[in-house]
């Protein structure tokens, strides 16, 4: 018997990194997946290579800072699979930038995304669980919210991630009732493509390897790294787990070498 048998899940930023390989990885253990993000093209690439029958992966693009969007995803996934079981809840942006030159449009960006996404997005989901009798979220929120980062500034994601830390333990006491459990982990460097969204191809070559030995255990993450943590929180194996914040982060937040 498959871990995810007869689950529905929405996956939220699966086009490409950890959201891709947690859709993945869901399919592959017997959940039905929508996944969301806001390139169309790109999904849809990533949908026939998560399953290429095209029976149980389903697309939609749209903003997630948009709750209409949340919405959507949710009335998709019910028509699609009957209802909503898992909610991956991993849809980010990130961009270092010096606090002193970050402007209210890049602020708002990252709060908009990031906090208001979430929260919007956990809460339709929430709704539709309650008709399944519970169900599961698992969020990504972030290292740099607990601890910050000299080489790489972030202070308005680091604000806006410590939000969804805060926003996992509150909804974990007023969820539980219901059977639905939330969690969060929060990945150190993990090599997907958000770093070339501020960085040339040559760039992340030059620069990514640097951070190898920031982790503790010498290397930077992998997608599949943060994507285990995620299913096993997902799972029915973590049903006495909620509420809780995992650091996934090759030992950066134990201390330092």
């Amino acid at each position: 018997m498959k871990r995810f048998s007869s689950k529905a899940a929405i996956v939220t930023g699966g086009g490409s990194g950890i959201g891709k390989e947690v859709a993945q990885r869901l399919v592959a253990e017997g959940a039905s997946v929508l996944i969301a993000g806001r390139d169309a093209a790109k999904l849809e690439m990533a949908a026939a290579q998560i399953d290429p029958s095209g029976a149980r992966v389903r697309t939609l693009a749209g903003d997630i800072a948009n709750p209409a969007t949340a919405k959507a995803l949710v009335e998709l996934a019910t028509a699609a699979f009957g209802g909503v079981d898992i909610l991956i809840n991993n849809a980010g942006v990130f961009s270092p930038k010096p606090f002193l030159e970050v402007d209210e449009q890049e602020y708002d960006q990252f709060i908009d995304i990031i906090l208001k996404g979430k929260f919007f997005m956990a809460q339709a989901a929430a709704k539709a669980m309650l008709l399944r009798g519970g169900g599961a979220i698992v969020q990504t929120g972030s290292l740099w919210a607990l601890q910050a980062i000299g080489a790489t500034p972030s202070a308005a994601y680091s604000a806006a991630n410590a939000g969804v830390h805060a926003l996992t333990r509150n909804l974990a006491i007023e969820l539980a009732s219901s059977g639905i459990r939330i969690n969060t982990v929060a990945p150190a460097v993990v090599e997907t493509p958000v770093y070339n969204t501020f960085m040339s191809d040559e760039q992340v070559k030059q620069v990514l390897p640097t951070f190898n030995a920031f982790h503790p255990l010498g290397r930077n993450g992998r997608p599949g790294d943060v994507a285990e943590a995620i299913l096993f929180m997902a799972s029915q194996e973590a049903s006495w787990i909620t509420g809780t914040v995992l650091p996934v982060d090759g030992g950066v937040t134990a201390g330092r070498i």
